[in-house]
């Protein structure tokens, strides 16, 4: 079976592995295989790494197909909706959004 492993061990790097392996391998058996092929990965494997097949969350016990594509994925450090919510605080309620921009005498929404 041939499988692509994307990791991404820092915020836009990704690296992307061809992986030659046996039919019926879980995503737990590229846990190794990632180890001993990035360095990197080695010195953070004990964190809490999400995986996901073709952008579809999957867990440890998942069976792998030909052609997949498994993607590691580095744990949040913040909850997107908290990031959201202080971006939107710091810009501002009438300078951020859909209609920020309006023009002058225009109704509310358009």
């Amino acid at each position: 079976m041939n499988i692509s492993i994307a990791l991404s061990l820092a915020s836009r790097h990704c690296v992307l592995y061809a992986w030659q392996t046996s039919p019926g391998t879980l995503v737990e058996h590229a846990l190794p295989y990632l180890i001993q092929t990035d360095a990197d990965f080695a010195k953070q494997a004990n964190e809490d790494w999400q995986f996901a097949v073709w952008g579809k969350p999957v867990g440890l016990d998942h069976a792998l197909k030909d052609g997949d594509r498994l993607e590691v994925l580095r744990p949040l450090r913040v909850d997107p909706k908290v990031a959201r919510r202080e971006r939107f605080q710091k810009q501002g309620a009438k300078t951020a959004g859909l209609f920020a921009k309006r023009r002058a005498g225009a109704k509310p929404g358009y």
